[in-house]
C-alpha cells in the first residue's frame, strides 16, 4: 500500500491544480465581465397604420473608433400594440393611451439607472402621413404627455412623422446593418422595397442623379451612400387591399338592378376559392335607390389570377407613373 502512495500523492497535486486553474479562469473571467461597460440603450416607437412597435434596442460601441455600434440581441425586444394611432383621428387625446403599455415594457427591459440617458423617439409614419395636419399634430401631443413624464431622455420633436423617404431610409440600414454591408467602401450594398400597411417604401445605392425630394446622403465609417428612397403612399398592403376591394364592389354594384334589397355579392378573383366571405358596409348611392339603405356586400371568392392581374392593373392605373415604376 506504501508503494502507492507517491503516485496517488501525484494525481492528487494535478486535480489540485487542475481545480485551481478552473477556479482561476472562472475568476478571471467575471473580473474581465466587471470591468465591461454595461450596454447603452435606445427606445424607438415605430407607429404604422395597422398598430404601433416598441423595440428596445441595447447596444455597444464599436471595437474601434468609427465602427459601427454592435447590438446585444440577448437585451433587445419588440412588442406591437393595436390600434395604430391613425384610428385616434376622431378622438386625438386618447391616443397617448395606446403607448402607455409599450412605455411601461420598455421600463422593464431598460435597467432603471439607465432610463435617463436612454433616449426614447416615437416615429409615426403612413398612418399619420393621411390624416389632416391639424389632427395628426393632436395625436403627436398625446403621445408626447406620455413621453415626457415616462423617465426615459426625451424632446418633443423625438415625436413627430417622418417622411416616406426617410422611413424607405431606415429600412434600407437595418437591412444592410444585418447582412454586414455598412460601413466599407465596396458599395456592395442590398436594395429593399418595405411594404408597408398603408405605404411603400424602394430605397437602394445609386450614382444616377436624383431629384432632391428622392435624394438621401448617408455616412457610415469611411463609406458614403447615395440613396434614392420613395414612398408610394395608399399602396401598402391594407390600404391596397381595401382600395381593389372598394374597386370590386363599386364595378359589382353597376350591374345590380335598381330594386336590389337584398345582401349582395361581387366577384373577387384575388382571393384563392374556398376562402370566407368578406364582410363590409356601405350604402346604395341615390341614384339606385331615392333613400339611402345601407347593406352588406360579400366578396365571393373565385382565385381567377387573370382577373385578378387585370383588376389590380386598373387599380394602379389611378397612378400611371406608379404602375410604370412598379412593372417595367
Amino acid at each position: 500500500m506504501s508503494a502507492r502512495c507517491p503516485g496517488y500523492r501525484r494525481s492528487f497535486r494535478h486535480l489540485v491544480g487542475a481545480i485551481a486553474l478552473l477556479v482561476a479562469s472562472v475568476l478571471a473571467l467575471l473580473l474581465l465581465l466587471a470591468r465591461s461597460p454595461p450596454p447603452s440603450y435606445g427606445v424607438v416607437i415605430d407607429a404604422g397604420s395597422t398598430g404601433s412597435r416598441v423595440h428596445v434596442i441595447a447596444y455597444r460601441a464599436g471595437a474601434v473608433p468609427g465602427a459601427l455600434p454592435r447590438i446585444d440581441w440577448a437585451r433587445t425586444a419588440s412588442l406591437k400594440a393595436t390600434p395604430g394611432l391613425s384610428s385616434f383621428a376622431a378622438d386625438p387625446r386618447s391616443a397617448g393611451l395606446s403607448v402607455a403599455p409599450l412605455l411601461e415594457f420598455a421600463r422593464r427591459r431598460v435597467p432603471p439607472e439607465r432610463w435617463a440617458v436612454t433616449e426614447v423617439r416615437l416615429m409615426a409614419t403612413a398612418g399619420l402621413r393621411l390624416l389632416d395636419a391639424v389632427v395628426a399634430e393632436a395625436v403627436l401631443e398625446s403621445c408626447r404627455v406620455l413621453l415626457r413624464e415616462s423617465g426615459f431622455q426625451f424632446r418633443d420633436e423625438w415625436a413627430t412623422v417622418i417622411t416616406g423617404a426617410v422611413e424607405g431610409m431606415y429600412a434600407w440600414i437595418a437591412a444592410n446593418y444585418a447582412l454586414g454591408t455598412l460601413g466599407d467602401n465596396s458599395q456592395d450594398t442590398t436594395g429593399i422595397i418595405e411594404l408597408g400597411g398603408a405605404s411603400v417604401q424602394v430605397t437602394f445605392v445609386t450614382d444616377k442623379p436624383l431629384p432632391p425630394e428622392f435624394s438621401q446622403t448617408l455616412k457610415f465609417g469611411d463609406a458614403t451612400y447615395n440613396l434614392y428612397s420613395h414612398s408610394f403612399l395608399h399602396l401598402g398592403q391594407n390600404v391596397a387591399y381595401e382600395s381593389l376591394h372598394d374597386l370590386l364592389s363599386k364595378a359589382g354594384l353597376k350591374s345590380m338592378a335598381t330594386h336590389l334589397i337584398a345582401p349582395a355579392k361581387y366577384r373577387d378573383p384575388c382571393t384563392p376559392m374556398g376562402f370566407l366571405p368578406m364582410e363590409g358596409t356601405t350604402r346604395l348611392p341615390t341614384s339606385v335607390l331615392d333613400l339611402k339603405v345601407e347593406f352588406r356586400h360579400y366578396a365571393h371568392a373565385v382565385g381567377n389570377f387573370s382577373e385578378c392581374r387585370a383588376a389590380a392593373l386598373t387599380l394602379l392605373q389611378k397612378g400611371r407613373g406608379i404602375c410604370q415604376l412598379l412593372l417595367h
